[in-house]
């Protein structure tokens, strides 16, 4: 895997999200309660905090949890919540090197259907139906991975030429229609709960 992705906003981070598929499912668990590119440059802080250029998951799981969190801690912080989120990609990473050997891409590599990949991604610790499914998209819109049905797979998120999630991320343009989505979609529910 070595694609151009465009998650982080942040030529570095970005750099490794594209080569690294640990780096890139780390992101995606990042992702939640913080704005999308700091969610996904969080690999990359990781990584450089450990001493390294790449992710390695039997290292991450190996770490003291007290000093992982720590880690994630620092100023300024990977996360919102960057204690629970260390304890989440440990256990992430810990799920990868007791199913996977630790090689993030063997979730994908022979996923023969869209509907088996999302499964997998759905067994991940920290991954709902949600996403999972974005990530799937993400999968097959930007990195080449299109086991047949992937798109239905994905649900509304593997729709062509939508701009819904991090899937659609191309560029600071797209960014900017998958924040408007994505409030749009916010005011909807809003309007819908009062109601």
């Amino acid at each position: 895997m070595n694609i151009t992705l465009r998650l982080a906003q942040r030529p570095e981070a970005d750099e490794l999200l594209g080569r690294s598929p640990l780096a890139a499912l780390v992101g995606m668990l990042l992702d939640q309660q913080v704005p999308m590119e700091w969610a996904f440059s969080g690999p990359y802080t990781i990584a450089q905090r450990m001493g390294s250029n790449d992710l390695d998951a039997h290292e991450i799981a190996a770490r003291d949890p007290e000093e992982f969190a720590a880690l994630l801690s620092a100023k300024p912080a990977v996360h919102r919540y960057p204690g629970s989120m260390a304890g989440r990609v440990q256990t992430l990473c810990q799920y990868l090197v007791d199913h996977y050997d630790g090689d993030a891409s063997a979730i994908w590599r022979d996923a023969a259907t869209g509907k088996e990949l999302l499964n997998r991604l759905n067994a991940l610790p920290g991954f709902g139906k949600q996403k999972s499914q974005i990530f799937l998209a993400l999968l097959g819109k930007q990195l080449g991975v299109t086991p047949e049905g992937w798109r239905e797979a994905a649900g509304p998120y593997g729709e062509e030429g939508c701009h819904r999630s991090v899937a659609d991320i191309t560029g600071p343009e797209s960014l900017d229609k998958v924040r408007a989505y994505k409030q749009e979609a916010k005011r909807a529910a809003k309007k819908s709960a009062a109601t």
